[in-house]
């Protein structure tokens, strides 16, 4: 795609402009190692560098526009829009850039602390049923159709984004289902995309280790569906004790969804078995092989997004009721002598505890749940001690293990855990740094019957220590120990 610089600066707040901006432009980069004769750089300042230290590396590669926010001393032959600020003006470039590809498509947003995988994957799935094309931006998977595309964040940047969005208008998508993360909308990576909808699941204790404190991280996701248009829906679930906080300021249409207060879209608990779930939703009876109230809400927040976008209420009914588990999100499986594993990608306090509540409610208390967890190095250290309370709240006995260390020492992390386990705890919890090592400990210790959780990772391939990511799947490690085990 090429076009003018001046074309591309549509809705973008100027300071001042330097040299040609008819000059022709054939692709957008953050990135001076990308940066290239035909390239705008954008000089933006994240979290650990600034882009403006790299302006002169991109001009040794051939780059002669740039879009900056800082004074910068610059050879007179360059083309330099300076702008409040950059990662904004990112936004709404690459927007113009792919042609406003968020504006030929559904797309519904959704955001919270816990469930937004769960509900946008499931969201893609009900609308591939009902014979809609459509697209998937998620921390799994990006899916285009069918057509699954490797997910490195779960919202991607701004340039990814629109070029992701315009594939899939040109490849006939109608919709687009899309996690948006507070990371996401704080560094302005969904700047000048038009949304259809937002949807708010919940928000519970994480990311304080970027976000700082607990209000931030509220008002960060908050901000989201304050800039929703007006022709636009914000469906919340009014459970939560920030879901309504959430609506103060939109001008978007007010919808909201509930298994215990009023609003517009009810459902209720009829039976919780492993088996799946029978719910009433609206009062009109459905089972579904999703498991656990979690996914009562999450299936009820797809459901009002469904009823929103106009589907039948019997068809979407219909679908939901054909729906299947999303991978890594209570993922189970039992061995031929009766143990039921458990993978989930539980990895804060809240959702720790909902899977634990959901096997406390279909347990026959006769059995040992085990739970397996850790935390992840590099993030917040505040949940650490929080998860290991609800661990030991809720289940029989307790490994605590590594998640992804990351550049963390395995021992600080698991020291901090403990930190949580009280006196009466104590006995009934283990250490074991391999997490392969605590998943066998695991699987020699239980009988039939029993359960174990294994929580933290879900979907993912890999274990990363020291910056080295390490093939490891909790669901295949489970398999191969189960089958020596059990031969």
């Amino acid at each position: 795609m090429k076009h003018t610089l001046k074309d591309i600066l549509y809705g973008v707040s100027i300071q001042s402009v330097l040299g040609d901006t008819s000059i022709e432009v054939s692709e957008l980069t953050f990135d001076s190692r990308k940066a290239k004769k035909g390239s705008v750089f954008f000089a933006i300042k994240g979290t650990q560098v600034d882009g403006h230290d790299y302006i002169q590396s991109a001009i040794d590669n051939g780059c002669q526009t740039f879009i900056i926010s800082k004074k910068a001393e610059l050879p007179p032959n360059l083309t330099v829009v300076t702008v409040d600020d950059t990662a904004k003006t990112l936004g709404i470039v690459a927007s113009n850039f792919y042609g406003e590809p968020s504006k030929e498509i559904t797309l519904i947003g959704v955001t919270g602390t816990n469930g937004k995988t769960t509900t946008s994957t499931l969201l893609h799935q009900m609308f591939t049923k009902l014979g809609y094309k459509s697209g998937l931006l998620s921390t799994v998977v990006n899916k285009i159709g069918e057509k699954e595309i490797t997910s490195t964040h779960t919202t991607p940047n701004p340039i990814e984004l629109n070029k992701l969005l315009r594939e899939m208008v040109q490849k006939g998508c109608t919709h687009c289902f899309m996690e948006v993360s507070s990371h996401a909308i704080h560094q302005k990576r969904i700047e000048g995309v038009h949304f259809s909808g937002g949807v708010f699941t919940n928000i519970t204790h994480d990311h304080l280790d970027y976000h700082k404190t607990f209000k931030e991280y509220r008002d960060v996701k908050k901000s989201f569906f304050d800039h929703l248009p007006k022709s636009a829906f914000t469906l919340t679930n009014a459970d939560d004790k920030n879901g309504l906080f959430m609506l103060q300021n939109t001008k978007a249409k007010k919808v909201t969804y509930a298994l215990k207060s009023q609003a517009d879209y009810k459902a209720k608990v009829l039976e919780n078995h492993f088996s799946g779930l029978v719910l009433s939703i609206n009062n009109k009876e459905i089972w579904t092989k999703l498991i656990g109230d979690f996914n009562a809400y999450n299936l009820l927040a797809v459901f009002g997004v469904s009823q929103e976008l106009g589907i039948d209420e019997t068809e979407a009914l219909t679908a939901i009721s054909n729906l299947d588990p999303v991978e890594g999100r209570f993922q189970y499986l039992q061995s031929p002598s009766g143990i039921t594993a458990i993978i989930d990608y539980a990895h804060t306090p809240d959702a720790l505890k909902n899977v634990l509540k959901t096997i406390e409610n279909i347990r026959t208390k006769n059995e040992t749940v085990f739970t397996i967890f850790g935390c992840g190095g590099d993030r917040d250290k505040e949940k650490r001690p929080e998860m290991a309370k609800e661990a030991c709240a809720y289940s029989d006995k307790v490994i605590i293990t590594s998640d992804n260390p990351r550049t963390e020492a395995p021992e600080e992390i698991i020291d901090d855990i403990m930190k949580g386990v009280d006196a009466v705890s104590f006995k009934k919890t283990l250490s074991i740094i391999d997490r392969k090592q605590a998943i066998k400990t695991a699987l020699s210790m239980a009988e039939s019957g029993d359960i174990i959780l294994i929580a933290g990772k879900g979907h993912e391939k890999y274990q990363e220590i020291n910056g080295v990511k390490h093939p490891f799947d909790d669901m295949e490690t489970v398999k191969e120990l189960l089958t020596k085990l059990e031969k």
